[in-house]
Order: structure tokens, then C-alpha cells, then sequence
């Protein structure tokens, strides 16, 4: 299992309040005849590690590309209603100025690493930022320590392993000090040891740093005992947004063709039966603990 090792725990710090707000947002691509964003209302505290989910092409992606300005600014289009991310517009600032805020790793790690070493990559945006030499090897350095890669800080990106790489994505951004991560489908490429190690990183960055997270996966099985909450999409629509066991038991949910926890469908089954009682279980653990009082009763 990878372990943190945190230093300078007041980093990022732990401001209350919203850190996303979102209100009647629609957006259409340029040139596209149906809307890919629809009506969206969305409040994210700070802290909060969400999940964001919901059958391909529901949104996701451009919603999240929306956090960072990226839409409007880059891809153009119609975007209606409005969406502050620490209380800035993403309608009245530009992306380099929300980059500053919003750190945005992508599906594959490969697209953001470029340089000869780790090290320098993960120096980058800090130089174009124009922060003075010692400021950039203080934070080069803490954020290497925290995701646990110090030891690759010499390597070039080819010779990483995919979860390798994602750490290294998340200290290129990590070390820009952002208020929001945003992360599109970072275990695509990753194997279910990797896709684990590299939620474990997320959860602790999370809970340690109060760093807050907007995750976009599929992979529930794995992440569900992390989130602190689940947002579900579909058409262009938010349809499901609450905590993980509730959105997660729900039919309306799984109807979507949405990848369910196993053991969330299984213990349904069960309680159809009249076979386990309770709340609905998200974990595996939880599972186990609920047969074993059916059994000790």
C-alpha cells in the first residue's frame, strides 16, 4: 500500500464555505445541434471529495472542463448561466487565471508530462508563474514527498509505469497550490492494484490536506468507501446527487447502466429475501459485518 508522508500540513489550507457554484449552466458545443450541458445546478464545499458518474457521453468531461474555464475560453460555444469557482466567473476570467485555483489531471498522464526528469515537470508551471527559485524546490519538493515519489524525481515520464505517471500528474499540480483537483478518469490506463494505490493517494490528500476533489470514474467497485459524495449524470443532466450508499442503492441509478458496487447489488438481492436488514452496504467489509449479526442474532 503507498503511503503519504504529509509535511507542512497547513499547505493547502481549510476554508469553509463553497468552493464550486454552479446555477442554471447549459452549454452547447460549437456547431453541435443538441446542448451537452443542461440546466446543471451544483454547490461543492471545500473539502468534499466527489464522485462524478453516469453512462458515456453524459456530460461529465465537459462539466469538468468547464471548472477550469476551458469552456468557455478554449473550446467556444454557447455557454449559458454561470459557474464561480472560488468566486471567480468562469465567463469573466481567463484559464490561466482559474489554472491557478483549479488543478486539472487527465485521463492519461502522458499528455501532461513532457520534460526530461519528473522534477522538472512537475517545476514547470511554477516557472511559468514566474515564483522565485526557492519558493519553486520548496514546493517541488513537498509535493514530491506527499504523493511518495522522491525516488523518481530523476526519471523520465517513459520510463514509468502508468500509476507511476498519475502520481506524478497529481505533484505537477499539487505543487500549483490549487483550492480544486479535478480528475478525468486518472485509472483508465491503470490496473485494479494501481487504480487502488492511486485512490488511497486521493482519499489521503483529501482527508489530510482537506484538498478538495472532484473524481470522474466508473470504477465504483474501488472508490465508493472513499467519496463523500456521489454525483450521477445523465443527457447532460444532473439525475443523482447525495451520499454514496443512497445514491448507490438506488434502481433509478442502476438503470443508467452505471457500474454499481458488487457488493451493493448482492446485498439488495439479500434484502429482497428478507435475508440482511439495514442500510445499504458500499463495502465489502460492511457486508461481512452485516451476515455475521444475522448470524449471531
Amino acid at each position: 500500500m503507498l503511503s503519504i508522508k504529509l509535511i507542512h500540513s497547513n499547505e493547502l489550507g481549510r476554508e469553509n464555505g463553497p468552493i464550486v457554484e454552479v446555477h442554471d449552466l447549459s452549454y452547447t458545443y460549437p456547431a453541435a445541434e443538441t446542448p451537452a450541458l443542461v440546466n446543471i445546478n451544483l454547490t461543492i464545499q471545500r473539502g468534499e471529495l466527489v464522485v462524478l458518474t453516469g453512462p458515456s457521453g453524459c456530460g461529465k468531461t465537459t462539466l469538468c472542463r468547464c471548472f477550469n474555464g476551458l469552456i468557455p475560453n478554449f473550446y467556444g460555444g454557447e455557454l449559458q448561466g454561470g459557474l464561480t469557482v472560488h468566486g471567480l466567473s468562469v465567463k469573466e476570467h481567463s484559464t490561466s487565471e482559474l489554472a491557478q485555483h483549479v488543478g486539472f489531471v487527465f485521463q492519461n498522464p502522458e499528455n501532461q508530462l513532457f520534460a526530461l526528469s519528473e522534477e522538472k515537470d512537475i517545476a514547470f508551471g511554477l516557472e511559468n508563474l514566474a515564483i522565485p527559485r526557492e519558493e519553486i524546490r520548496r514546493r517541488v519538493d513537498w509535493a514530491m514527498d506527499v504523493v511518495g515519489i522522491r525516488d523518481l524525481k530523476d526519471s523520465a515520464p517513459f520510463e514509468l509505469s502508468g500509476g507511476q505517471q498519475q502520481r506524478v500528474a497529481i505533484a505537477c499540480v499539487l505543487a500549483m497550490r490549487p483550492d480544486l483537483i479535478v480528475l478525468d478518469e486518472p485509472t483508465s490506463f491503470l490496473d485494479p492494484v494501481a487504480a487502488k494505490n492511486l485512490f488511497e493517494v486521493v482519499s489521503k490528500l483529501n482527508r489530510d490536506l482537506g484538498l478538495t476533489t472532484i473524481l470522474v470514474e466508473h470504477r465504483l467497485d474501488l472508490l465508493s468507501t472513499y467519496a463523500t459524495r456521489v454525483i450521477v449524470m445523465d443527457g447532460g443532466a444532473i439525475v443523482a446527487d447525495g451520499a454514496p450508499r443512497d445514491v448507490l442503492a438506488s434502481k433509478d441509478v442502476e438503470a443508467l447502466g452505471i457500474g454499481l458496487p458488487k457488493v451493493t447489488r448482492l446485498f439488495r438481492m439479500f434484502s429482497e429475501q428478507g435475508l440482511v436488514l439495514g442500510q445499504p452496504v458500499i463495502s465489502i467489509e460492511e457486508f461481512v459485518r452485516e451476515i455475521r449479526s444475522r448470524v449471531v442474532k
